[in-house]
């Protein structure tokens, strides 16, 4: 069997990667930091025309009929370009929540007992775990605007991803009809930003090493800095393999593994990646404790690390 890349898939990748490059550059995404901004509903909206959404709806339905593997890649480089914003939320909810699909709503999800991202500029909230157990991932939406009213903001350790707390036993809608599975598509999509995140920091790392000197030489040359980058290669290679072989079976167990692996490849290979930066990593002119920061929200979303282990240790029998 061929696992590589169709042209098709690099195609699509590469044009998700010049609209981000193009609406969500360095600049851009610096003056958004800095101002403090939120969601940019115009670039929410044309992420929406460009099928990024509705990439997995049928055609028949609006969508482009592809499936869990392209929608990966799409991740993969939100992940690398820190694009904020409940992403995959949204994606899941491309079809029964109206306007999903179009980037004219924008959804947010609730995970009984986790922080919820982006309410306060949320038009409509998914809420995962109907079933009442800890791997029940039942999903149905609900009433937006009376949940935010019960919420109330706390601190995020991310400046792109603003926080709300729901204490209150939250009454959702009708469950959807592919609620089952929606948190285990959540944490395939989300361990494909993390994969992105990984592999954007090794090369943010390897780009410091070529440019910087000390002593007369580039620092990338001395044996341990190579190490550091060596080591954020494999963790990314490695968490790659992980993340695409998944989304071709969508097995629950190897997405639970992808999740592990990419979640560990994305802190740690920021918090290399700022290693290497050496007394600039710290700064926040730079942008590595950026993808350390998201990185580390990341991990306790959809799939948390011991939530996964579980569900690999019950594989074990």
């Amino acid at each position: 069997m061929d696992f590589q890349l169709s042209d098709d898939q690099r195609a699509l990748r590469a044009g998700v990667r010049e609209l981000l490059a193009g609406r969500f550059g360095r600049d851009r995404m610096r003056a958004a930091l800095d101002g403090g901004t939120g969601i940019d509903r115009a670039l929410w909206r044309e992420l929406g025309e460009a099928g990024f959404f509705a990439l997995r709806l049928p055609e028949a339905e609006g969508g482009v009929g592809l499936g869990l593997p392209e929608a990966v890649l799409l991740f993969e480089e939100a992940g690398r370009s820190l694009l904020p914003g409940p992403l995959i939320a949204t994606h899941l909810a491309a079809g029964p929540v109206k306007g999903a699909a179009q980037g004219e709503t924008v959804v947010a999800v609730l995970d009984p007992g986790q922080p919820v991202a982006h309410l306060g500029e949320a038009d409509a909230l998914l809420v995962l775990g109907l079933g009442g157990g800890p791997r029940e991932s039942g999903a149905a939406p609900v009433d937006v605007a009376r949940v935010r009213d019960a919420a109330t903001p706390v601190r995020s350790m991310d400046p792109f991803t603003p926080l709300w707390r729901v204490a209150d036993p939250v009454e959702a809608g009708e469950p959807l009809a592919r609620g089952g599975r929606l948190r285990d598509e959540g944490a395939l999509l989300a361990a494909a930003e993390q994969l992105g995140s990984a592999a954007r920091t090794t090369e943010m790392a390897v780009q410091h090493a070529g440019e910087r000197e000390q002593f007369g030489s580039p620092i990338g040359s001395f044996q341990a800095v190579k190490h550091l980058c060596a080591g954020m290669l494999v963790r990314a290679e490695l968490a790659r393999c992980a993340v695409y072989a998944a989304a071709v079976t969508a097995d629950p167990v190897e997405i639970a593994g992808a999740k592990l692996l990419a979640d560990d490849a994305a802190v740690r290979n920021a918090r290399d990646c700022l290693q290497v930066h050496g007394g600039m990593g710290f700064t926040w002119e730079a942008d590595v404790h950026l993808h350390l920061k998201r990185a580390w929200l990341r991990s306790g979303q959809w799939l948390t690390a011991a939530a996964a282990e579980e569900v690999l240790a019950a594989n074990l029998c």
